[in-house]
């Protein structure tokens, strides 16, 4: 998915000076984007509070929409480079197109992971017909510096392994929870899991202490280490936890996403992740031009033009401001 926002600013984020070694409870809420004319999104990260977690650079988490009568989610063709997009759907499905040539359906519990390395193309969409609830999460992890230039190439993985306990499913999404390894392709210490609680359940997740973490709550009334969550928050606990308690009031659907920190600062602007202001540039003089990136066929509608890149100098800031 695509960074819409017109006024998008240039950011640093990564290294470990901000990370918080201990475990704590912070709530994060969200700001709201539209994206196109019926989908509006809720961005727990950046943050006005936190820009990542773990190698964790963006999450926009949208519905459930009602897009019976409506187009549903129409995203142009619009590039990535420097990080991996990871699509993931409760409700609903979302058609992706690349300049690689893929087109693949995405329904819920499936994995599309799409790694940008040094440059693609996409357009998502809702399929014509489409169902007529449309829910899910948009997540990056930004590369790191060995592996920020690879062949882009995409991943669809319908099959996903799981943790289970009382009144828990688990899916591990990307990386590795307890003893369980997702398929898709990851290029830092990384975990991203779907929690499915049962009403009245309450558990306890293994975690590694290493990682630092945040769980971002899609459904439903639950409490993470004792702090209430609801749809469309995201709580960031730091590190230092090597078992995460878990209670939920009704049936819920939370995220959990951790890593090792990321230990080199990047810098994100729109849709491209680098790590100077020179390669930023580049890379949209580069979109606007019709170079590197590759073209989307089959989309109907132009490519998504770049935004004008702010008259201010970057101003490194960390991984929080």
């Amino acid at each position: 998915m695509s960074n819409l926002d017109r006024q998008a600013a240039l950011s640093v984020c990564g290294g470990r000076g901000f990370v918080v070694a201990e475990p704590v409870r912070e709530l994060l809420t969200p700001r709201h984007v539209r994206l196109g004319e019926s989908t509006e999104v809720r961005r727990l990260l950046p943050n006005l509070g936190r820009r990542m977690v773990g190698a964790w650079a963006f999450v926009d988490h949208y519905g459930p929409d009602d897009i019976a009568d409506e187009p549903g989610m129409q995203v142009p063709p619009h590039p990535h480079m420097g990080l991996q997009t990871v699509s993931w759907l409760h409700e609903g499905e979302v058609l992706h197109r690349d300049s690689l040539g893929s087109l693949e359906t995405i329904r819920p519990r499936e994995l599309g992971l799409m790694t940008s390395g040094r440059a693609i193309s996409h357009s998502e969409e809702s399929p014509r017909p489409h169902a007529a609830l449309l829910h899910g999460a948009q997540l990056w992890v930004a590369l790191p510096d060995a592996h920020r230039t690879v062949e882009p190439h995409f991943q669809h993985h319908k099959d996903l392994p799981t943790v289970t306990a009382p009144g828990l499913t688990a899916t591990v999404i990307l990386g590795t929870l307890d003893d369980a390894t997702s398929p898709g392709t990851a290029y830092t210490p990384i975990v991203g899991a779907d929690l499915a609680l049962s009403g009245g359940a309450e558990t306890r997740l293994p975690l590694d202490p290493d990682f630092e973490y945040a769980v971002l709550s899609m459904s439903g009334e639950a409490e993470v280490d004792g702090v209430p969550v609801v749809p469309g928050s995201m709580l960031y606990l730091g590190c230092g936890r090597s078992e995460l308690p878990l209670r939920a009031k009704s049936d819920a659907g939370l995220m959990l996403l951790g890593g090792e920190p990321f230990e080199e600062e990047i810098v994100m602007w729109w849709n491209f992740v680098g790590r100077t202001q020179e390669e930023i540039t580049k890379a949209r003089e580069d979109w606007m031009n019709g170079d590197r990136f590759g073209t989307v066929r089959g989309y109907d509608g132009a490519p998504l033009p770049a935004p004008t890149l702010p008259a201010v100098p970057l101003k490194p800031r960390g991984r929080v401001r």
